[in-house]
């Protein structure tokens, strides 16, 4: 019952990427593009940006996030 940028969470990894039209894109970025909001953002090209590189210090910020959320309190 549940569809869109959160996945549909029925143990089927094929489609995952399901856009609202439908159709299943073979790729995160096509994917990403069908969600998009005209005139928002740029789309995504092929090779989707490394977040990290553009922001000094977020890998370090964003590693210790994911490891709360991987900790003993999310398990």
């Amino acid at each position: 019952q549940v569809r869109g940028l959160c996945g549909t969470f029925n143990g089927d990894q094929s489609d995952e990427f399901t856009t609202p039209e439908g159709d299943v894109e073979p790729g995160l970025a096509a994917f990403a593009n069908a969600f998009r909001a005209a005139g928002a953002c740029p789309a995504l090209g092929p090779r989707l940006p490394e977040p990290c590189d553009a922001f000094p210090g977020s890998r370090e910020r964003a590693e210790a996030a994911c490891a709360a959320l991987m900790g003993p309190a999310f398990q």
